[in-house]
């Protein structure tokens, strides 16, 4: 990824980051408890899944790109440095996607 591109697309996530950190704290402290009923009810919600969905994936995006950085920065050799970006990508894209699945399994009501 050319420097400049890695560069904006850092922005670009951080700058999407803001108002949905913003939504989900308001949204949370907003909730009348955080008892699990509460929280799964809440997360049932179409608007609520999508958007906590996006703050998974947009999180974990910014988090890669910003770790990559530290990584090309930091780690010395071709062979580490490929080792710990494909470790950091499989990491981040794992947590991406697992956080994705369970609200979707919540929010399409698979949560017991």
């Amino acid at each position: 990824m050319k420097a400049v591109q890695h560069w904006w697309l850092q922005r670009l996530t951080s700058v999407a980051l803001v108002p949905l950190t913003v939504w989900f704290v308001v949204s949370v402290l907003s909730l009348p408890s955080l008892d699990r009923p509460t929280v799964i009810t809440w997360m049932s919600g179409t608007w609520t899944a999508l958007l906590l969905i996006a703050f998974v994936v947009v999180g974990a995006w910014h988090s890669r790109l910003g770790i990559q950085v530290i990584i090309e920065d930091y780690v010395h050799g071709a062979g580490n440095k490929a080792l710990a970006l494909a470790l950091s990508a499989f990491v981040h894209i794992a947590v991406a996607a697992v956080g994705a699945f369970a609200v979707l399994r919540i929010a399409l009501g698979g949560a017991a």
